[in-house]
């Protein structure tokens, strides 16, 4: 018997390829002009004409690109498993409140500094101070939704409890904010907006390696997300452990979209419209194929973003999130109405 990824194997050698080619590109663009290759050199650690060329490289444009591929891949993968638990074609990574808790987290130490003292202000301008009040906010309201998951059968109620979070973190940013000064608006504001550069090689290690067992887990549920597509009850039929499955994948989906908007803020629309086009691409729905598809394409939209934002040539750089976003949403739209109705 055929292996399904073998049967798909000429796509996946072009989707390497399109990989490979794009994070090459994205690394030569910048503000800097750096010729191709003295960008090749820096890599192989050969011999280059400007020290700084090399530095460039290798401290800020490899490490974004970097940042690029698992934030892409990784609101991709969560994009995919929340529409796949949910069945709604307009579930993200994000419809868990798991981004509006990392945002919270966010908001209290640089809008609520002024109320803790300088110790805690000194921490709102360094990136891991960021990542773990972002982490720990996402990591209370993931508690709160675990928790609802053992009380609550059903899973769409899993889903309405998780925008109610949203709203009330919501509300809460929104009081922080109107006690707050124009500097601290404008700091949450820049973190609200997205970024993917700035992250030192020890804050990747911690990224890529969330993200790997993020990734682990997600592995191990192949088999029970193609059954959970045809229903809850249809998956106890056949043997599954609902359940268990739902709560591995809420912890995975969690895991990855909390490291990422630690460390990158809440980027939008790449885990709701990648999965689309993907099941687009390769007419499937065979999460053997999808999840493996789905975290490819979304790596190499998010280097296409991140691209785009750089604005070749100039020392300006776009949010990622308004890209992001002018990308996501007319690709969205175009589908509702191209298809009517997207089935799950």
């Amino acid at each position: 018997m055929v292996s399904p990824i073998k049967s798909y194997k000429n796509t996946f050698l072009i989707l390497f390829f399109a990989l490979a080619l794009i994070c090459f590109v994205n690394i030569s663009l910048g503000s800097v002009y750096i010729p191709l290759k003295q960008i090749f050199l820096s890599i192989i650690n050969g011999d280059v004409e400007k020290d700084s060329w090399r530095s460039i490289v290798l401290s800020y444009r490899i490490p974004k690109a970097i940042t690029a591929i698992i934030v892409g891949s990784g609101l991709s993968i969560s994009g995919l498993l929340m529409q796949t638990l949910f069945r709604n074609p307009l579930a993200g990574p994000f419809v868990l409140g798991i981004s509006s808790g990392a945002s919270l987290g966010v908001a209290i130490l640089i809008l609520g500094a002024s109320f803790f003292g300088a110790t805690l202000s000194s921490y709102a301008f360094t990136n891991f101070g960021l990542a773990i009040a972002a982490s720990l906010g996402a990591f209370l309201v993931l508690s709160a939704v675990m928790l609802a998951a053992i009380k609550v059968r059903n899973t769409m109620s899993i889903l309405i409890i998780g925008l109610m979070f949203g709203s009330l973190t919501a509300s809460v940013i929104s009081i922080l904010a109107y006690f707050s000064s124009a500097s601290q608006l404008q700091q949450y504001m820049f973190w609200s907006f997205g970024s993917l550069g700035n992250l030192s090689w020890k804050e990747i290690t911690v990224l890529l390696t969330t993200f790997l067992i993020g990734i682990l887990l997600v592995v191990f549920i192949i088999k029970p997300l193609n059954s959970l597509l045809l229903g809850e009850n249809y998956a106890k039929s056949m043997g599954v452990n609902v359940k268990k499955t739902r709560n591995l994948i809420l912890i995975a989906t969690s895991l990855l979209t909390g490291v990422i908007t630690a460390f990158s803020g809440p980027i939008a629309f790449i885990g709701l419209a990648v999965p689309h086009l993907t099941k687009l691409l390769f007419n499937t729905s065979n999460h053997k194929i999808l999840l493996p598809a789905v975290a490819i394409s979304g790596a190499i939209i998010m280097l296409i973003c991140d691209s785009i934002a750089q604005l070749p040539t100039s020392e300006f750089t776009l949010p990622i999130n308004a890209i992001t976003s002018l990308f996501g949403a007319p690709i969205i739209i175009w589908l509702l109405v191209r298809k009517r109705k997207i089935y799950y």
